[in-house]
């Protein structure tokens, strides 16, 4: 057997779901590579199990924060996309808005420009 076909199977034996053949455990008695392997295998499985019971209480206000945050982000996200959404809409506003100043002063100045001054006396 070859230290590839064995460390495919490893996982399984360390978890005790995979049946292995003699031929597995004989190779893994016999080369200190699998045996390196199956010992890594079986050190993250009691990490694992240790992490299982260990819980880990946040600092007061943390959750509030991060709440808070992902509210901000949701209601950027949400005027984002209703701005570049309407972004054709928003610039023809302002264009009949430009025009329509522009024509206001035009108005304007040709009204000044008609008046008759007369000076006193």
């Amino acid at each position: 057997m070859r230290c590839e076909q064995v460390a495919e199977i490893l996982p399984d034996v360390v978890e005790g779901t995979g049946g292995a053949s003699s031929q597995v455990f004989a190779h893994v008695d016999s080369c200190l590579r699998c045996q390196a392997e199956l010992a890594q295998y079986r050190k993250l499985l009691r990490a694992l199990r240790h992490l299982r019971t260990e819980v880990l209480e946040p600092a007061p206000g943390t959750v509030t924060g991060i709440l808070a945050y992902l509210e901000a982000a949701g209601e950027r996200g949400a005027m984002r996309l209703l701005l570049t959404g309407h972004r054709a809409a928003y610039l023809g506003g302002i264009a009949v808005a430009t025009a329509a100043a522009g024509a206001a002063g035009a108005i304007v100045v040709a009204s000044r420009g008609k008046r008759k001054m007369r000076l006193a006396g």
